[in-house]
C-alpha cells in the first residue's frame, strides 16, 4: 500500500490524502528503486485523470522488431498514459478479413489460433500469457489491406464494436472494442471516400483522417528542402484533404477526427468549420508544437515525419490553435522504427517518431512554460478531450473523496481508492508538473529510440499510472518517503 500525502487535485486545486491500496504485482513495472510502498510526501504531486492517446503505433502483429504491445503499452504507462487507440496499420492490416497463410505476418495471427487481427490483438493477453498496464480500443481500417483500392465491409467488423451483442462476446472482446475506422498512413482516396463514410454513418463510428495526401517530396517544401536538395511538399496537400471532408461532414453529417494537423490554412478551415456547428474535430502532436522544418538541418531524418514539419510560422499557428481551442486534444502519432531504418537518408528513411514517454514534458516546455495555457488545459487535451473521442469517461477524482477527515490527513480529504463505489474506474496519473528531466531514449520502455528530443531538457513528468485503482507503473523516488 502506498498513502501519498497532500496530493494536488488537478481541477480544483485542492489538497487530498491518496491512498493506494493495490500494487498489481503481475503489472507492476518501474524506474530503477521506484517506491511502490509506504508513506510519501507528495507536496507538489498532482494527480489527474490518465492521458488517453488517440493515435498510437504499435506494430504488432507483423515488425514486432519495432514494438510489441508489451514493449508500447508499457512506454504508454511509463508516460502517464491508460487508454490508447491502436491504429490499423498493423501487418496484416487490421481490415476484419480473415488472415489468408500467404499474407505477410500472417503466422503470428493464425499460429495465435484466432484468424483475423481485430481477434488476434482482443485476446493478445490470453495468447501471451501477459498482462497489459493499458486499456486500449481498436482502430478498423477504411479499405481492404489498408490499400485504399476498396472499402472495407462492415460485415467484417461491425460486430466488434462497442455495445454490440455484449452478451455474446467474451470480456477482452468487450473491453477493446472498434470504435472508429481510419487509413492512417494515407488520406482516404476519394474515390472510395463516399463508401467509408456511409459504413462510419451505419455503424455509427467516426472517420479518423490522415490530412496529408502527396505523391512525392520528403520535406516540406521551401527554403530548407532546397538547402537539403531533397523534394519538398507543399503545404496545401494538408489543406486539400482537410477541405474535402469538411464539405464531406457537412454533406453526410459524419463526425471526422483530423490527425495530426500542422498548418495555419488547415487550422484556420477547421476553425471555420467548427463555427459553423459541423462534427469535425482534430488533433496535433508534440513534435508540431516544440519543431519546425528549420529543424531538419539539426535533427536529420529522426524529425522526419508525415504530415512533414512545417515553417516556424506554421509552427507558431499551431500553439495558436490550441491556445484558442480549435485544437480538441494532443495525440503522439507514436510511430516506432529502428534506427537503421532511420539512418537510410530523406528520400528512403521512414516517417515518424516516438513520442510516448517524453510527450507531458515537451508540451509542457513549449505550451505551458511559456504561458500559452496553464497546467489545467494541458491535461485536457492530454485525459479528457482524448476521452470524450474515444468514448470513455475520465475519472471524477472530486466525486470519489472521502469526507470524513482521517487520522494523519491533517484535515484533508481523502482518496483511498480501496473505498471507492467503483474502483476499477480509477485510471489516474500522478505528475510532477515542475520536475526538469533530462529525456534519455535509451531509458525508454519502447523497443524503439526514434526521437529528436533525446538530451532535451523538459519540465514536467508523469511519476506514476493508475489503473482501475492499482499502480501498474511508478518512479515515485525514495526520497519521498516520510515512512
Amino acid at each position: 500500500m502506498i498513502t501519498l500525502r497532500n496530493v494536488t487535485v488537478w481541477n480544483t486545486g485542492e489538497a487530498i490524502d491518496l491512498v493506494v491500496p493495490d500494487v498489481d504485482v503481475r503489472r507492476f513495472f518501474g524506474d530503477g528503486d521506484a517506491v511502490h510502498e509506504g508513506e510519501i510526501d507528495a507536496s507538489g504531486i498532482m494527480v489527474a485523470p490518465g492521458f488517453e492517446d488517440p493515435h498510437v503505433h504499435f506494430r504488432d502483429p507483423g515488425q514486432t522488431y519495432k514494438e510489441s504491445m508489451v514493449s508500447g503499452c508499457r512506454a504508454a504507462a511509463s508516460g502517464g498514459y491508460t487508454n490508447v487507440l491502436i491504429m490499423p496499420n498493423t501487418v496484416p492490416a487490421m481490415d476484419g478479413c480473415k488472415v489468408s497463410p500467404d499474407d505477410p505476418g500472417a503466422a503470428e495471427v493464425l499460429g495465435s489460433g484466432y484468424d483475423t487481427v481485430i481477434d488476434f490483438l482482443q485476446h493478445y493477453d490470453e495468447i501471451h500469457g501477459t498482462s497489459l498496464p493499458v486499456r486500449y480500443d481498436l482502430c478498423v481500417c477504411a479499405s481492404k489491406g489498408r490499400a485504399g483500392a476498396q472499402a472495407t465491409d462492415p460485415d467484417d467488423w461491425r460486430w466488434y464494436r462497442r455495445g454490440v451483442d455484449e452478451s455474446a462476446k467474451d470480456e477482452s472482446q468487450i473491453a477493446h472494442p472498434v470504435t472508429a475506422i481510419s487509413d492512417d498512413g494515407s488520406a482516404v482516396p476519394a474515390a472510395i471516400l463516399d463508401q467509408v463514410l456511409a459504413n462510419a454513418q451505419r455503424t455509427g463510428l467516426y472517420l479518423i483522417e490522415h490530412c496529408e495526401h502527396h505523391d512525392v517530396g520528403a520535406v516540406n517544401e521551401g527554403p530548407v528542402s532546397r538547402r537539403l536538395g531533397v523534394p519538398g511538399i507543399p503545404e496545401d496537400t494538408e489543406l486539400n484533404i482537410v477541405a474535402r471532408d469538411i464539405e464531406a461532414a457537412r454533406r453526410t453529417g459524419v463526425h471526422v477526427h483530423f490527425q495530426h494537423v500542422s498548418t495555419a490554412i488547415s487550422f484556420e478551415a477547421i476553425r471555420r468549420a467548427k463555427a459553423e456547428g459541423l462534427p469535425i474535430t482534430c488533433e496535433t502532436a508534440p513534435h508540431y508544437i516544440a519543431l519546425c522544418d528549420e529543424d531538419l538541418l539539426r535533427y536529420g531524418t529522426l524529425a522526419k515525419m508525415n504530415p512533414p514539419l512545417r515553417s516556424a510560422e506554421d509552427r507558431e499557428a499551431t500553439i495558436a490553435a490550441i491556445a484558442d481551442g480549435t485544437v480538441d486534444m494532443i495525440a503522439t502519432d507514436h510511430a516506432p522504427h529502428t534506427m537503421e531504418e532511420k539512418a537510410l537518408g530523406f528520400l528512403d528513411a521512414p516517417n515518424g517518431i516516438i513520442g510516448l514517454e517524453c510527450a507531458y514534458g515537451v508540451c509542457r516546455k513549449v505550451l505551458v512554460e511559456p504561458g500559452h495555457i496553464d497546467d489545467r488545459r494541458l491535461i485536457e487535451l492530454m485525459a479528457t478531450g482524448p476521452a470524450e473521442l474515444l468514448g470513455h469517461e475520465p475519472a471524477d477524482i472530486a466525486s470519489m473523496l472521502d469526507e470524513v477527515d482521517r487520522a494523519g490527513s491533517r484535515g484533508r480529504r481523502v482518496l483511498d481508492l480501496a473505498a471507492v463505489e467503483h474502483p476499477e474506474t480509477a485510471d489516474l496519473v500522478l505528475l510532477a508538473a515542475d520536475e526538469r528531466w533530462t529525456v534519455d531514449p535509451q531509458r525508454f520502455h519502447s523497443k524503439a529510440r526514434n526521437t529528436p528530443f533525446g538530451g532535451w531538457e523538459v519540465s514536467g513528468r508523469a511519476l506514476a499510472t493508475l489503473l482501475g485503482s492499482k499502480l501498474v507503473f511508478s518512479r515515485l523516488p525514495a526520497s519521498r518517503v516520510i515512512r
